[in-house]
């Protein structure tokens, strides 16, 4: 029985491309998927063969960086959350109260698709395209300030915002609860390898690992003929670092190898070598398909990307989350973690050396780009959709 599924992941890169192969296979097995994203995504969104329902989401997370990251930022952050919730909630609701769905998967750390299955009264499932928690691995303990106030009046304030809109479209008071509440299915774009404490899950936490959409648009990027190729980039968010674009053109100035640099919001580099070629925005699957290294901030996006192309990787990190993403890649033999505050340009050209050269980790990242490649994850995502419907719903699916 063919479905209609509603997507609404947070509008982020990190968070809409792991879940494109997903929306992919359940179009081709004959469901509909109806995508809830921002104006940036909507294209890539379409290519999978799902309808894209634009929204005016902004998402801004350059608050988490670095030693930045405060209780005042988080609740910046917290605040923006609800305001956008309450703002756009009604132009998310009306193409779903017009074409219900069967079922709203929605992003693990947003609040709108959670709000939006409550609301239609349909099965939720929750997308989780980092590191999940339980009560053996806690995310919040590593992820929140380290001056996080629970009594702090500000998380009241935005707590009773929250209150006031659930009472107003008869939300359950506890529906609006992303960091705590359980999905009766989670479908994690991580492999359970990777997952610190996988073991420890249940049968609710489905680990897919990432995967890539046949449909993606193929680039034009080739790589030079005579030159090992690095690729050196530091996501589409926490980017404006002038002072690591300086660290990196330093580090591989005249070295054996050819440097693909996103700068990202930064400024290009005053002087750019021969051997460096400079994007504000690489192309980074169509560079990952030749790279020896990937030096990446290793959000876990990126993360994955590189492990299914077998890259290792040098972490470069700008946030909490993305430094325990490097060093859990490190832990795994998949490369090298180094402290970005400190970083030096000798020190980055010698880890790159060095993962370039190492058998133990080309032969570990060649386990796993061969077990990811047959892993199946969209297939894997699909099956436990229909099953998960089958089983709320008590309604056999074919």
């Amino acid at each position: 029985m063919a479905e209609h599924f509603a997507f609404v992941p947070i509008a982020a890169y990190g968070h809409v491309n792991p879940t494109l192969a997903l929306a992919e296979e359940l179009v081709t097995r004959g469901h509909r998927v109806t995508y809830a994203t921002s104006p940036e995504h909507a294209a890539a969104v379409r290519r999978t063969g799902a309808r894209a329902v634009e929204l005016p989401w902004h998402v801004d997370l350059s608050a988490m960086a670095g030693t930045g990251y405060t209780m005042d930022n988080l609740v910046r952050m917290m605040q923006a959350g609800a305001d956008e919730l309450t703002s756009t909630f009604a132009g998310l609701l009306a193409p779903f109260t017009a074409d219900p769905p069967d079922c709203v998967c929605y992003d693990a750390m947003g609040l709108p698709g959670r709000a939006l299955a409550e609301k239609l009264g349909v099965p939720g499932v929750a997308l989780a395209p980092n590191f999940v928690g339980n009560e053996h691995f806690s995310l919040r303990a590593l992820m929140w300030p380290r001056d996080f106030d629970p009594a702090d009046q500000r998380l009241a304030r935005v707590g009773a915002q929250l209150g006031r809109f659930a009472a107003e479209h008869g939300l359950r008071p506890g529906a609006l609860q992303p960091t705590d509440a359980r999905a009766g299915l989670n479908l994690v774009f991580v492999p359970r390898a990777f997952q610190i404490a996988g073991e420890t899950f249940g049968e609710e936490f489905c680990f897919l690992g990432p995967a890539l959409p046949r449909r993606a648009r193929p680039g034009d990027w080739q790589p030079p003929d005579d030159a090992p190729v690095v690729l050196v980039s530091l996501g589409t968010v926490f980017n404006d670092r002038p002072d690591l674009v300086e660290v990196v053109v330093e580090a591989f100035a005249g070295t054996r190898w050819h440097v693909v640099l996103g700068t990202g919001r930064a400024a290009p580099p005053g002087v750019v070598p021969p051997n460096v070629e400079v994007h504000a925005h690489v192309p980074q699957l169509d560079v990952l398909r030749h790279a020896a290294v990937f030096v990446s901030h290793t959000g876990m996006g990126s993360t994955m990307e590189s492990l299914l192309h077998g890259v290792p990787l040098v972490s470069v990190p700008q946030t909490p989350e993305q430094a325990l993403n490097g060093r859990r890649a490190a832990q795994l033999g998949l490369g090298r973690a180094l402290e970005t505050e400190s970083l030096t340009a000798g020190a980055l050209l010698e880890a790159v050396e060095a993962v370039a050269d190492d058998p133990a980790v080309r032969s570990t990242l060649d386990r796993w780009r061969d077990e990811l490649a047959t892993a199946g994850a969209a297939a894997a995502g699909a099956d436990a959709l229909e099953k998960f419907l089958g089983d709320t719903t008590g309604r056999p699916v074919t």
